[in-house]
């Protein structure tokens, strides 16, 4: 009879380990843009439940902690706001460039603040310091906090390479998020930054017009609004199998048409304009009407 236990419970543990290693979970780590976070989150979690035994992790860090991580092969994806051309010390040629989106960016300001739209020259003037209080600009009497992006940031690269080029930046706080920069110039009296679109949603902050355009995705997509910039995935030139298919799902029907949209997004099917690593436009197609503010 005890032989008779010791090989059934040898047979129940040998399931055990058989089932064990049929679980085995395939994991991709997907680290950088905290603008493209909340992207990369939602349609990992979608794929997860399409695809058990898939295990996706994305946590933030800035722009160019995605490209370096994945440069050093830390991680398996790199999300960028920028071209990796863009960024010192990383060779570009050794990574595989996946456009997934677009994303607009916006000035924003506290709601008491008095100001809904602003010209680019003064919105230069107060991100170098020379405009310091909102009574220069048609607003309240309140002095100016500028909050910044930390140095890292891809959304601070593609800020100041469309506002400020040339131009020296005053120094401001920083911070590391749009989640976290939001918060800070809803509360603070005066507070000015800029954070992507999905993030600027809501009525806790003031979203600024430029010129008289709306920061809006139509206005994005026509190219009205220069505010904006690619949603990239890079990878090793040639990644494992279950990167490659991560990919082809953040470009496949359901992402690029479904929850691209849905998450304040544009998908890079429905630009009007493309650009490359130098910031040069070129149209490929036409639309329609573009929104004013």
């Amino acid at each position: 009879m005890r032989g008779k236990l010791k090989f059934i419970i040898g047979i129940l543990l040998a399931i055990t380990v058989l089932t064990g290693c049929g679980r085995k979970t395939d994991k991709v780590t997907i680290v950088g843009s905290s603008a493209m976070q909340l992207l990369a989150e939602q349609a990992g979690n979608d794929y997860r439940l399409q695809h058990k035994g898939v295990n996706i992790t994305v946590q933030g860090g800035g722009s160019g902690t995605g490209l370096s991580q994945v440069q050093e092969r830390a991680v398996a994806i790199g999300t960028s706001d920028i071209f990796a051309e863009q960024k010192k010390g990383i060779n570009a040629a050794q990574l595989q460039d996946h456009k997934i989106a677009v994303i607009g960016i916006t000035p924003i300001a506290n709601k008491e603040v008095g100001v809904k739209n602003i010209t680019r020259t003064n919105l230069q003037k107060i991100f170098t310091g020379k405009i310091t209080n909102w009574k220069q600009v048609g607003g309240h009497n309140l002095p100016i906090t500028v909050i910044n992006r930390s140095k890292g940031s891809g959304t601070r690269t593609s800020f100041e390479s469309v506002i400020l080029p040339g131009l020296v930046p005053i120094k401001a706080q920083e911070q590391d998020s749009n989640g976290a920069v939001k918060k800070i110039v809803a509360s603070t009296p005066g507070a000015i930054s800029y954070i992507a679109f999905p993030y600027a949603e809501g009525n806790a902050v003031q979203k600024l017009a430029i010129d008289g355009i709306a920061p809006t995705n139509t206005n994005v997509k026509q190219n009205k609004w220069k505010l904006w910039s690619y949603e990239h995935m890079y990878t090793q030139k040639h990644p494992q199998a279950r990167t490659q298919a991560f990919i082809n799902y953040m470009q496949g029907t359901h992402v690029q048409r479904d929850l691209i949209p849905k998450l304040g997004y544009i998908s890079v099917h429905d630009m009007e304009y493309e650009r490359d690593a130098q910031g040069n436009d070129k149209l490929v197609r036409k639309g329609g009407k573009q929104d004013v503010g």
